[in-house]
């Protein structure tokens, strides 16, 4: 559609709809539609998408405008009357052909009068969309239910219910040369870097693709080129909640329309530790909870490569330690125990994602019951083997990060591989290098491991601890907020 993309609208309306039909598919596409009707002498169009639309708003327009022709006397402006006169709070005008069309295609209904080159866009769309409810994976047990869903409009809204401030903002554009995707850019004005704010927008207004059916990791690819590098440079959530904390800290959030995750940025690997049930307890429980997860992310790391550790060489234990290790000699080698008991468990939490859900149930207890018992028993597992597996997994989905969690779990197996062939200086050199990976990562500038490396002790104790509410009143120095004081917004 290159070639209509500063066409204007013809005059006749027997052009528009020989346009529709040639380009659009007007009378090939079922949900493609066109109203027909005469109002004060003149022909006027109506085009718009079945499926996208709300056919009461439709019929309610209609009927106001046939009244024309017999309340109204025969006028030139009839563009001025029939604007006048559609009962919506959203019209505007369009002036070439590929904007008319991208808004039709979008949901919206163009009405096309003969005579005019501008056409009236009104905005009746109703997407089908699911109602808000708590995202699976990032539950609570006390707090609020509601989440993102897929509709664009309705995860805006739910932000803008939990933050009412005049400098919120929403820009909106469009992504994709066939898809024409929405995405919006949200940040508060007076708080998020206009830096990173405008370097966001560059980056997705240079994205040029047909379509962005994947939403926003399409988005986040474009944005970061972050490559094979396993470890998430944003951090996504569902929860309504959780985006508007991070607004109000300076951070800048991507909303996609078909999705309903956001995205958080710039974020770094502790931004991946945080979950939302941290803050709907008291400090001292949440921070109770941190550590716990701190410890569960550090065994999904390191466990199995130290057990191994131990069961190559047992001098390394210390006394009160003696009871690790196999008690008794297998014919398999323990790493590859190691590496298909891991593997196993990554079979079956793909198996319980394409499980439907009345038979999940069934399937883990035979999993757990049949094949763990039974593997043991034949000799393919020592008991131990699928202990520390098992604990090792347990500390992946304890990680509120998914993304987090299957790239531990990558760095995890590359631990446990230059364990097994260097011994203790091959876990030395690989936890450094895995240090220095992370350290050298930028997610939008940003340091990966901030506040860690670079140290900053105060930032670093506010990670270890869950401050009070009152007691955080200095916004993160990574998002380089230009108002670093948490304080009711003044005019």
């Amino acid at each position: 559609m290159k070639d209509t993309e500063k066409a204007p609208i013809p005059t006749s309306v027997t052009d528009v709809e020989k346009y529709f039909k040639d380009r659009i598919g007007l009378g090939t596409s079922f949900d493609l539609g066109v109203r027909k009707l005469k109002i004060l002498r003149k022909e006027v169009h109506f085009y718009y998408l079945n499926g996208l639309c709300n056919t009461e708003f439709i019929i309610e327009i209609l009927e106001e405008l046939i009244k024309l022709n017999d309340s109204e006397k025969l006028s030139i402006q009839l563009l001025k009357t029939i604007e006048n006169r559609i009962t919506h709070q959203s019209v505007k005008k369009a002036e070439t052909l590929d904007e008319m069309v991208d808004q039709v295609l979008s949901g919206l209904m163009a009405v096309v009068i003969e005579g005019e080159s501008t056409a009236l866009i009104v905005d009746i769309r109703k997407y089908p969309a699911r109602q808000p409810e708590e995202p699976d994976n990032e539950k609570v047990i006390r707090g609020s239910r509601d989440g993102h869903v897929e509709s664009l409009l309705v995860n805006t809204s739910l932000t803008r219910r939990r933050i009412r401030d005049e400098r919120l903002r929403f820009e909106a554009l469009k992504v994709g040369e066939r898809s024409k995707t929405d995405v919006a850019i949200a940040y508060i004005k007076d708080i998020a870097d206009p830096g990173l704010i405008d370097l966001i927008k560059q980056e997705i207004e240079a994205i040029d693709i047909d379509g962005i059916t994947m939403a926003e990791k399409t988005i986040e690819e474009f944005l970061l080129k972050q490559g094979y590098n396993p470890y998430p440079l944003v951090r996504y959530t569902e929860r309504a909640d959780v985006a508007a904390t991070h607004l109000l800290e300076g951070h800048v959030l991507i909303y996609v329309d078909t999705s309903p995750s956001v995205i958080i940025a710039p974020t770094t690997y502790f931004h991946h530790l945080q979950h939302a049930e941290e803050y709907r307890q008291s400090p001292a429980v949440g921070t109770m909870v941190r550590w716990i997860r701190f410890l569960g992310v550090i065994a999904s790391l390191v466990l199995l490569p130290i057990w191994y550790l131990y069961v190559q060489d047992p001098s390394l234990e210390p006394d009160i330690l003696d009871f690790i290790g196999p008690s008794k000699d297998t014919n398999i080698p323990v790493i590859l125990q190691l590496f298909l008991a891991d593997i196993g468990i990554e079979f079956l939490r793909l198996a319980s994602i394409h499980t439907p859900t009345p038979l999940s149930t069934s399937m883990g207890l035979i999993a757990a019951v049949l094949i763990g018992q039974i593997a043991i028993d034949v000799g393919l597992f020592l008991p131990e083997v699928i202990l520390y597996v098992a604990v090792a997994a347990i500390g992946t989905y304890a990680t509120p990060s998914y993304e987090l969690s299957v790239a531990n779990k990558i760095g995890r197996m590359l631990l446990l591989l230059v364990t097994a062939i260097f011994h203790l200086p091959g876990f030395l050199i690989g936890v450094t290098l895995w240090i220095l990976l992370l350290a050298g990562i930028r997610s939008l500038n940003t340091p990966y491991l901030w506040p860690f490396l670079p140290f900053q002790p105060k930032a670093f104790l506010q990670i270890v601890i869950r401050r009070a509410v009152p007691g955080s009143k200095i916004r993160p120095s990574i998002v380089h907020a230009r108002n670093r004081y948490k304080q009711p917004a003044k005019s």
